[in-house]
């Protein structure tokens, strides 16, 4: 497994080794064990999965808050997306700075998400797939969302998004008050 670190603390982009041969591949996108030994340790809880039919579907930004805030492996299992983190966790040295990162059936990589993130994606193909863990279970009084275009994203669109009500309606940056403390952590 490779794994890249970038601009924000915890934030990494994992990329699974692929051995394959005539029939395909093979990967192993998740190792608690392996994981633990590279410092990072986190107890997957649930697995979800996204199907967005339209080239430029945008979901997010979305955060679960304390005490149900989630941690999330975010990978593509068909199409391709391109896959966004903004640090939410006030005190952090990259408040308010984001990420983003290319994910794709082809390439394989993954993005992990620190508990404290917001996350967002928008799909690059049709009927694109998304897989991801999450850290603690979905609890519908945790949930929230950013407004997509309050965080400065270059999300490479050249059109409208096409979006959920929520989505659509999601408070701006600028009235959100984060509930996320920056630990010092990875």
């Amino acid at each position: 497994m490779e794994i890249e670190e970038t601009a924000l603390p915890g934030v990494l982009i994992l990329t699974p080794r692929r051995h394959g041969d005539a029939r395909g591949f093979f990967a192993e996108t998740w190792n608690a064990r392996t994981m633990r030994a590279a410092g990072i340790d986190l107890d997957f809880v649930q697995d979800n999965q996204s199907v967005s039919g339209a080239v430029g579907t945008l979901r997010g930004l979305h955060y679960q808050s304390p005490p149900h805030a989630q941690a999330k492996l975010v990978r593509c299992g068909r199409g391709a997306l391109f896959d966004v983190a903004v640090d939410a966790r006030k005190g952090s040295p990259s408040y308010g700075m984001w990420v983003g990162v290319e994910l794709s059936a082809e390439n394989g990589c993954q993005m992990l998400i620190p508990a404290g993130c917001l996350h967002g994606f928008v799909t690059r193909r049709p009927e694109t797939e998304i897989l991801y863990k999450c850290s603690d279970f979905y609890a519908p009084e945790s949930d929230g969302a950013v407004h997509w275009d309050s965080c400065g994203i270059d999300w490479g669109l050249t059109d409208r998004p096409v979006l959920s009500e929520k989505d659509a309606a999601a408070r701006p940056w600028e009235e959100f008050d984060s509930p996320f403390e920056w630990d010092g952590a990875r």
